[in-house]
């Protein structure tokens, strides 16, 4: 079932990529269905900034050009998932351990495309997952510390590197009532590299893949 959304999703996002752009792809199970797609459509692009060595790997399988995001100026579209996503477009992601190259790669983006089944959108962020952060190694004790003052509890996610060579804290008990505020607090916080709250910068455009075999498009910002 899960599949099926995700491939109606998919779909449905890839009629916004005009021919020979560069756009840019996230990374997780959503987003290995994208490239498929992609690739089945035969769009013709000119190639693709890769937020994962995983999406990098598919991507290059199915020939499709990857620059590195240093190397080119303009980024018209970034395709990815999230863990969860809310009326305002706000999203929990990091599930993947991905999400610095994720954030990077989506305030780079002139437009933020979210797609998603209809498990992932929720009334109010971190009922269901806790938010990822990526963090200096040498700062875990610390950091958890100054989580703890908030009432948040961090938990180490076991036998997981980042690309970067740090460490991913999964934080739960977070107060997300406004989660702008809340990820610009902890992007204050000495040792945090990237925090998996997606507030500031959110989705442009949200495409969920329905039970009923619809799809549903969110639109605030275009």
């Amino acid at each position: 079932m899960m599949n099926k959304l995700k491939n109606i999703a998919s779909k449905a996002a890839i009629k916004y990529i005009k021919n020979n752009n560069i756009i840019g792809i996230g990374s997780g199970t959503t987003i290995s269905k994208f490239i498929e797609i992609l690739y089945s459509e035969n769009k013709n692009i000119k190639g693709v900034v890769s937020a994962s060595k995983y999406s990098t790997k598919k991507l290059k399988k199915y020939n499709f050009n990857v620059y590195e995001i240093n190397k080119i100026n303009k980024i018209g579209i970034y395709f990815d998932s999230a863990d969860e996503v809310n009326d305002k477009m706000q999203m929990i992601k990091g599930g993947g351990a991905a999400l610095t190259n994720e954030k990077i790669i989506s305030n780079y983006a002139d437009i933020f495309i979210c797609i998603i089944d209809q498990s992932k959108y929720v009334k109010n962020l971190g009922i269901s997952h806790p938010v990822p952060i990526e963090i200096i190694p040498s700062a875990k004790t610390f950091i958890t510390r100054k989580l703890s003052h908030i009432g948040a509890i961090a938990k180490l996610r076991k036998k997981t590197i980042t690309e970067h060579g740090n460490l991913i804290l999964d934080v739960y008990k977070l107060n997300l009532y406004n989660p702008i505020k809340t990820e610009k607090y902890i992007n204050t916080i000495p040792g945090v590299v990237t925090v998996g709250l997606f507030a500031q910068r959110c989705a442009d455009i949200v495409i969920i893949g329905k039970y009923n075999s619809t799809v549903s498009i969110i639109n605030k910002k275009i």
